[in-house]
């Protein structure tokens, strides 16, 4: 497959990659990254990335934009994204071919051409292994995305989807000339109201006797604390430094939905995520809810799942 792929990459001159929406630094990893090696090593080709900018990932890069003529003709390349509900920018359907490269469960068969790896920790991880493969020069630039990725969808290497080939993958990366100390920097470094925010997670997560936690973070808390939707990503994970949690899940009200953000240690949580239009990895998955109501059987789910341990 990854031989096929690089068969139609020297097929187009013209080439837009995609991502999902909400991106993380895996979104921006392999979308900015396979862009980024593709300029290196076909200067001659016009390489676009697309996708609605998230401003804490200012210090990763930005997507370039690209006009609706360019897709004509195009090839288009979508990473890291599951299903097409979550593909940024609707326009991925437009161009001449479509190539879908992603790490995450293949319950969504789109595009002409797929290559799914569940065994990759990251799709950054996939797009190095192309770039392998291909035979292409990697430049700091390159590698920096890519390391960006993998360390944000591995947790800094501590999920069960860190593996032998990931750590030879960043072994490789980390020869060239980028500063990881201000990459990681920009990852982790947050402002004293997100730092404050995480302080009231702290006193208010609710927890039960098997290990099942939630917290729920309405628009006004929000607003209170002065933190956006996309700040509490990073605090995502928190709630697994408390001894004993199992699994949890992080409620954050928008002006149209709740968006919740489900983490595991051990069970399956993205068969939950499923029942309640979303999906994900088995230990960390996400989905959507309009009511607060709602939210009551998002929380029994964990509590039973827990409970089955």
């Amino acid at each position: 497959m990854k031989q096929e792929i690089i068969g139609k990459i020297e097929q187009y001159d013209t080439i837009i990659i995609h991502r999902h929406v909400r991106p993380d630094e895996d979104a921006y990893g392999s979308q900015l990254g396979l862009a980024s090696l593709l300029r290196t090593n076909y200067p001659h080709k016009m390489i676009y990335t697309t996708g609605l900018h998230s401003a804490p990932l200012d210090y990763l890069g930005k997507p370039t934009g690209v006009d609706d003529t360019a897709y004509e003709g195009a090839l288009v390349i979508v990473t890291d994204t599951a299903n097409t509900d979550r593909v940024d920018d609707h326009r991925y359907t437009t161009g001449a071919y479509l190539i879908k490269i992603d790490h995450h469960p293949n319950e969504d068969k789109y595009g002409d051409m797929r290559w799914v790896n569940m065994d990759a920790s990251s799709c950054s991880e996939m797009i190095f292994d192309l770039a392998k493969t291909a035979e292409w020069t990697l430049t700091a630039e390159s590698a920096r995305y890519l390391f960006a990725g993998i360390v944000g969808d591995t947790g800094r290497f501590q999920y069960p989807s860190t593996t032998e080939l990931t750590f030879n993958t960043v072994a490789e990366l980390i020869d060239y000339d980028f500063d990881r100390s201000a990459l990681f920097n920009g990852m982790y470094e947050v402002s004293c109201n997100v730092l404050q925010l995480q302080g009231y997670i702290y006193q208010n997560f609710s927890m039960d006797e098997n290990g099942a936690g939630y917290i729920k973070l309405t628009k006004e808390l929000l607003a209170q604390f002065d933190v956006t939707v996309e700040e509490t990503n990073n605090l995502v994970p928190s709630l697994g430094n408390a001894k004993g949690i199992v699994a949890w899940a992080m409620f954050v009200e928008e002006d149209d939905q709740i968006r919740i953000r489900l983490r595991s240690k051990g069970p399956v949580i993205n068969t939950i995520a499923k029942q309640f239009r979303g999906g994900g990895h088995p230990v960390a998955a996400g989905a959507t809810i309009y009511d607060w109501s709602e939210a009551d059987d998002v929380i029994q789910a964990i509590e039973a799942l827990c409970k089955q341990q």
